[in-house]
């Protein structure tokens, strides 16, 4: 263990234990499970270690048997916009926070894997599918939602005898947009759903998009990446949705065909992590503090990682400490939030693995007359394909 691996310790403990979204980092300390001062919080996030293999290991350890492997990808943007002095930002894509009027901010971006109740990786727009179909289709499920506009093909017809000429690598073209284009679905499903009402799935398999020597693929032959293109129609859409689209399309790619009704309803399912998002960002402060290097900020983002595993495994463990106007909830269903308000009493049963601190006085601080200088400034890096 680090130096500063109790202070960490405590740190994650002072975050479930506190009352109310954690808005001040510094504020931590005032908890009493924290029982060292303030200056150890952002020290033990600058000077601690955290060992993510373990951890990563304890977490896989921990997991309940009866929660299936499945899991929503997505992204989410620790915005730093005004942070000069802290290296490796990037500009990202925020759909709450603009720069310039466009939906842009420079910080530090994180992917996200969170568990859901399908069997497969599903990710939303944005993602590359077919670069993970080419690395992971022979090993997990793989489905993401891809634009109207796609283009693929079919393979081409088989060689005729005596034949000349380069072999063909593509056959028909099908263009989503276009239904004219499109062959005789390989699949079909229709079944009935209460928010969507009548749901139609349509699948290709076998199809391919064609790539291009350029991004991930230059320098390097072009393979055939096949797998389905998925096609869901629905008769109504959700009151806050009133305008979007009733067609989405979906790519899939696996050891063996999709289940269709399976697909439609795994990428339902993928929204749940934006629950998550919501949930680390507001309630557990995971943007909160004012880091400065990527390496605090990946320090903090796995407490943070650790603290939610808790809510979720102490879900029946605690009590259920309701609001006047909240209704009684199953204690095996209780939402993370009510979990972290009867956090407090487990943790007094539970202990802690952290050693008391050596000395309850202050450190002298920065010698006087110390100068230390401007510091270093980092502009943000642009990517390019």
């Amino acid at each position: 263990m680090s130096p500063w691996g109790d202070a960490l310790f405590e740190l994650v403990d002072a975050a479930l234990c506190a009352p109310g979204p954690l808005r001040s980092v510094p504020a931590l300390s005032l908890e009493p499970t924290f029982r060292r001062s303030h200056g150890s919080l952002y020290k033990a996030l600058a000077l601690g270690e955290v060992d993510h293999e373990s951890l990563r290991r304890l977490l896989v350890e921990h997991r309940p048997d009866n929660w299936p492997a499945v899991f929503a990808v997505d992204s989410s943007a620790w915005d730093r916009c005004d942070a000069e002095c802290s290296p490796e930002r990037g500009f990202y894509y925020s759909a709450s926070k603009h720069s310039a009027g466009q939906p842009i901010v420079a910080g530090w971006n994180y992917q996200w894997i969170c568990q859901l109740e399908v069997p497969m990786f599903v990710l939303d727009a944005g993602y590359d599918p077919i670069a993970l179909s080419s690395a992971l289709a022979v090993r997990a499920q793989i489905l993401c939602r891809i634009k109207s506009d796609r283009v693929f093909y079919t393979d081409p017809s088989p060689r005729r005898a005596g034949q000349k000429g380069r072999p063909r690598r593509h056959g028909r073209r099908f263009k989503c947009s276009d239904p004219k284009t499109a062959p005789k679905a390989d699949a079909e499903l229709k079944v009935h759903d209460l928010r969507y009402g009548a749901v139609r799935v349509r699948a290709w398999h076998q199809l391919h998009p064609k790539l291009h020597g350029r991004g991930r693929w230059a320098g390097s032959g072009l393979p055939i990446v096949r797998g389905s293109v998925i096609r869901v129609d629905v008769a109504r859409l959700p009151k806050p949705f009133p305008g979007a689209r009733k067609t989405l399309w979906l790519w899939w790619s696996g050891p063996c065909e999709p289940d269709l009704e399976l697909c439609f309803r795994a990428y339902l399912r993928r929204f749940d992590i934006e629950h998550t998002f919501r949930f680390a960002k507001n309630t557990l402060g995971w943007t909160t503090p004012s880091l400065c290097t990527p390496g605090q900020a990946d320090r903090w983002s796995w407490l943070v990682v650790a603290a939610y595993t808790q809510l979720r495994l102490a879900r029946g463990l605690v009590e259920d400490v309701r609001l006047p106007w909240e209704r009684r909830l199953d204690p095996a269903l209780l939402t993370p939030a009510r979990v972290r308000r009867g956090f407090r009493r487990l943790r007094a049963m539970l202990g802690t693995p952290a050693s008391p601190p050596k000395s309850d006085v202050a450190g002298p601080g920065r010698p006087k007359g110390t100068a230390t200088g401007p510091r270093k400034r980092y502009p943000a890096i642009k990517k390019t394909a």
